[in-house]
């Protein structure tokens, strides 16, 4: 798959370019405009981000899963690009 034609923000900095995907995992990012693919996707106007570690979640269970518990905060967290958390405990037991 490519998506083509994106804001890619990363280590190298913000650009327009096209990222290839293969087995679900990043292959190549750059011009990949000689390129093929089983898919490709225009994302252009369409900004690409590295996904974002949120060292600080609070999922409220064991306790008060009535504010929220495991399941619920990790979907929340994938929604918003979140692809790790770190786990601080505040609910008694």
């Amino acid at each position: 798959m490519i998506l083509q034609g994106g804001t890619v923000a990363d280590h190298t900095g913000v650009s327009v370019r096209d990222i290839g995907i293969t087995d679900g995992k990043i292959a190549e990012i750059g011009d990949l405009s000689r390129a093929s693919a089983g898919e490709t996707i225009d994302v252009t106007g369409l900004h690409i981000l590295p996904g974002v570690i949120d060292t600080q979640v609070h999922f409220r269970e064991p306790g008060a899963t009535h504010k929220e518990d495991l399941e619920t905060g990790a979907h929340a967290a994938v929604l918003g690009g979140v692809t790790a958390v770190f786990e601080m405990p505040n609910t008694s037991p």
